[in-house]
């Protein structure tokens, strides 16, 4: 069952940066939290279509220490291969904590929590993502030959978004936000980079 998520978009309002550093060989920054072990979207690697003669491509998810759902975003393509112009993201949920199915965001998540806002870059070469819940921070979406990806900074550097990772806990009304990773790569080196960002 999905909860509810407001108080994630009051945290990506109110969101400070504390940075971590990036990490090699995939290991998490010191005294950051550790996310679980599920795969992490690589650039090029195709994912089921959501409309029929487009296809799409995983850019990065979103996982909670609440519980195993998670948030997937796309890119999605024309039949002709280049960024669908109409739709160049999609997101949606994937319930790993109930029966594994895909099913679309409700309206509050899309407009608060997990949403985000897309334009086109002023180069002209892709897009530029906007997360609803983290407005301080832009993501280009880009397409090189068959990899799409999502290209920001993480600890300062540029790097490719791979997974978000947010830690928090139960309280009597809602949730409250402990810590929000950002887990990616280094786009010329592959090494391995991580930020927390503290409420």
């Amino acid at each position: 069952m999905k909860i509810n998520l407001m108080w994630f978009a009051a945290a990506g309002v109110a969101l400070s940066l504390n940075f971590s550093g990036c990490a090699s060989r995939g290991k998490p920054a010191e005294g950051a939290a550790r996310p679980p072990a599920t795969s992490v979207p690589r650039p090029g690697k195709a994912a089921a279509p959501a409309v029929a003669g487009k296809s799409t491509h995983p850019l990065f998810i979103i996982e909670r220490s609440m519980n195993a759902n998670v948030v997937h975003y796309d890119a999605q393509l024309t039949d002709g291969g280049k960024l669908d112009p109409k739709s160049p993201v999609i997101v949606y949920w994937i319930m790993l904590a109930e029966d594994g199915r895909r099913t679309g965001l409700n309206w509050l998540e899309r407009k608060k929590a997990y949403g985000f806002k897309i334009k086109p870059d002023t180069s002209g070469e892709g897009y530029e993502l906007t997360l609803s819940a983290a407005k301080n921070r832009k993501f280009l979406i880009k397409k090189d030959g068959d990899k799409v990806y999502a290209e920001g900074f993480i600890n300062g550097r540029p790097a490719i978004l791979q997974k978000m990772y947010i830690k928090s806990r139960k309280k009597l009304v809602g949730q409250k936000v402990e810590q929000i990773e950002l887990l990616g790569m280094d786009p010329k080196t592959g090494e391995a980079c991580s930020e927390k960002i503290l409420p």
